[in-house]
């Protein structure tokens, strides 16, 4: 079995969602003087490659702990949106037989050549909100991107996030490698930390190549 890793490493130095602030990671105990070695880790819980959950909008909705684990696990599809100034409905209706045979969709924008500069805050092609409410139709476990979000940064009312959270989809943001999958047949795991009320949480996501 060949598996892919998407998932960016935890850093102190790592990029961040503007606002937010950079992971801690700290030594708890050492070798040195404690004999055996633990760190501690400060960090938001959308750092990273993270799932959003639907209670991160909507309150009323469920936190990650709350759904059953196979929400996390399933197949997936890479749609290849390089060089796109957003992703359109149109652009969604040519791969909708693939999108109604799968459980997740990824889109790679090539952003994760721009992973710890300023241009991977900005420009990215995000859903616009025509094409979200096309898939909120579709009965998928979630979304995800190579970018740090499936809204444009100056959307502050995240429109996307409203449209498909309220459908109970999840996200998965700040994704890597993806454009190896494009093309490809894999099965996506996403697997969060599971703590109560996850609003979010990191995960590290991997493709199963078939």
């Amino acid at each position: 079995m060949k598996v892919i890793d998407l998932t960016h490493t935890l850093r102190e130095d790592m990029p961040v969602f503007p606002g937010t602030e950079p992971p801690k990671i700290l030594d708890g105990n050492t070798i040195e003087r404690d004999g055996f070695a633990e760190k501690i880790l400060t960090f938001y819980t959308h750092t990273g490659t993270h799932i959003d959950a639907p209670c991160h909008i909507h309150p009323h909705k469920r936190s990650l702990d709350e759904f059953p684990v196979d929400k996390f696990m399933g197949r997936g599809i890479v749609i290849d949106v390089k060089g796109r100034d957003s992703i359109e409905r149109a652009t969604l209706i040519e791969y909708e037989k693939d999108i109604d045979e799968t459980d997740f969709v990824l889109f790679s924008c090539g952003w994760e050549d721009r992973w710890g500069s300023p241009e991977y805050y900005s420009n990215f092609p995000a859903l616009t909100e025509e094409a979200a409410r096309w898939l909120s139709l579709k009965d998928l476990k979630g979304i995800g991107i190579d970018a740090i979000s499936l809204d444009r940064m100056e959307d502050e009312h995240l429109p996307v996030h409203r449209i498909l959270l309220e459908k109970e989809f999840i996200f998965i943001e700040n994704l890597k490698n993806l454009e190896v999958l494009v093309g490809r047949t894999f099965t996506l795991s996403c697997l969060p930390l599971r703590f109560e009320g996850a609003d979010g949480a990191p995960v590290r996501a991997v493709a199963l190549l078939d």
